[in-house]
């Protein structure tokens, strides 16, 4: 298959939606305006995630065969992207957010009759099937990658790189079983470039803009769709236990966020700054290098999941693995502060 032009289309529409949309969410309010957690410069347009959003639309009515499942898909893209609009512009309550992420996660559970009936073998021989909860495992699983991409929105690039990386790896794989979803992640591998051009200021030309609410639940809500249509296709392009590998830092530092935010009393839905790239931040390093070691780190856990998958290593070893460098990591963050003193004792 020739992805160039859907490749090129869809990064020339969604740079054009991007630098059009900016006056508008001016006007309109849909701006970030810095205070005691956000501490960029100015307020800025909040438009990445609708530009994106716009330029996939377009592109996959005029690549993809029309279905009735990716017609749903876009009406729930829609909806979500609507709700972190309004969340954005009037910073909705958790209680609202997910009763809605719920609604649009059975929109499409429902209208497509796909979701997870499964989680492999990754307790050993013997299958773990869902069954009756395989639709309501799916509802939470849409719920926690739309909210692991959105706490990772917390310094430039680092959300927009994150789901690039989700999206090479989702579009390798479904290549390889020839997927009829396989467009769709191609489209937003050239979407998301362009977003990162505008965010990350790659030219003095182009204004910053932040991807917002609206980009980070569309995007999450969207990679996990692609999890769900690549395990359960006729055909699955991969095994469960793979996800785990294409979204590892986002889903570990959600769980583990969440957990220290428990142990201490606190709401896990409470925003703070004890995010692993906050901790480097913190720990002396600038906002470039932060992203560029978080990514790199996401590049390696894509390239050990896709390589897994290849050389169809059991489920149950990449599962315990996944789980070990999970627990490791977790307490690596709790402890940070007492490691990264043994450490600069150590180079004294």
């Amino acid at each position: 298959m020739d992805f160039i032009l859907p490749l090129l289309t869809s990064f020339l529409f969604s740079f054009v939606a991007i630098r059009l949309s900016k006056p508008i969410a001016i006007k309109a309010g849909l701006v970030d305006v810095p205070n005691q957690r956000k501490l960029h410069v100015g307020a800025i347009p909040l438009v990445g995630g609708i530009g994106i959003y716009i330029s996939i639309l377009t592109a996959s009515m005029i690549f993809i065969d029309q279905s009735r499942e990716l017609n749903i898909y876009h009406v729930a893209a829609a909806l979500v992207l609507f709700l972190g609009a309004l969340d954005d512009r009037n910073d909705l309550s958790v209680k609202l957010r997910i009763i809605a992420q719920v609604i649009v996660a059975s929109l499409m559970i429902f209208g497509t009759e796909l979701y997870f009936t499964s989680l492999g073998h990754i307790l050993g021989s013997v299958e773990l099937s869902l069954g009756i909860f395989g639709a309501m495992f799916t509802v939470i699983a849409i719920i926690a990658g739309i909210n692991a991409i959105n706490m990772m929105d917390g310094i430039d690039g680092l959300a927009g790189s994150v789901s690039l990386i989700a999206c090479i790896g989702l579009a390798f794989l479904l290549h390889r079983a020839d997927s009829y979803w396989l467009l769709l992640p191609v489209l937003f591998i050239s979407s998301l470039m362009a977003y990162l051009m505008f965010n990350l200021g790659w030219h003095r030309s182009l204004t910053k803009v932040f991807m917002g609410d609206a980009g980070n639940m569309f995007i999450g809500l969207t990679i996990v769709w692609l999890m769900v249509v690549g395990v359960e296709d006729s055909e699955p392009a991969f095994r469960p236990v793979t996800c785990l590998y294409l979204i590892a830092i986002p889903l570990m530092d959600m769980v583990a966020i969440m957990f220290r935010r428990i142990k201490k009393g606190r709401s896990p839905f409470l925003a703070d700054r004890e995010h692993l790239h906050h901790i480097f931040e913190r720990a002396g390093f600038s906002r470039k290098q932060t992203l560029l070691i978080i990514t790199s780190i996401c590049i390696v856990f894509a390239i050990v999941g896709c390589w897994s998958e290849i050389a169809q290593v059991p489920e149950w070893i990449m599962f315990t693995m996944f789980i070990g460098i999970f627990l490791l990591y977790n307490w690596t963050l709790q402890n940070i502060w007492t490691v990264l003193k043994k450490i600069r004792q150590n180079q004294a």
